[in-house]
């Protein structure tokens, strides 16, 4: 198992656990589209985990394309 292998399932897990917390529209008719908030700004921590969330799921998406790539 290649050192990629380990960086995909960390960054799996702890990009699931970031989606977790962010509470944004917590209702199930948020998540349908029924919140009514059209246009939100995210600040202090909610941007921060907004953030953070875009650089793991772009380190999940590159350690999944290496691993593919040293495969063959």
């Amino acid at each position: 198992m290649s050192i990629y292998n380990y960086i995909t399932v960390g960054s799996s897990l702890f990009l699931t656990l970031l989606i977790l917390i962010q509470t944004r529209g917590a209702s199930l008719g948020a998540g349908l589209g029924g919140a009514g908030e059209v246009n939100t700004t995210r600040r202090g921590t909610d941007k921060t985990i907004f953030q953070i969330t875009i650089v793991v799921s772009l380190i999940f998406a590159v350690s999944l394309i290496l691993s593919v790539i040293v495969k063959k």
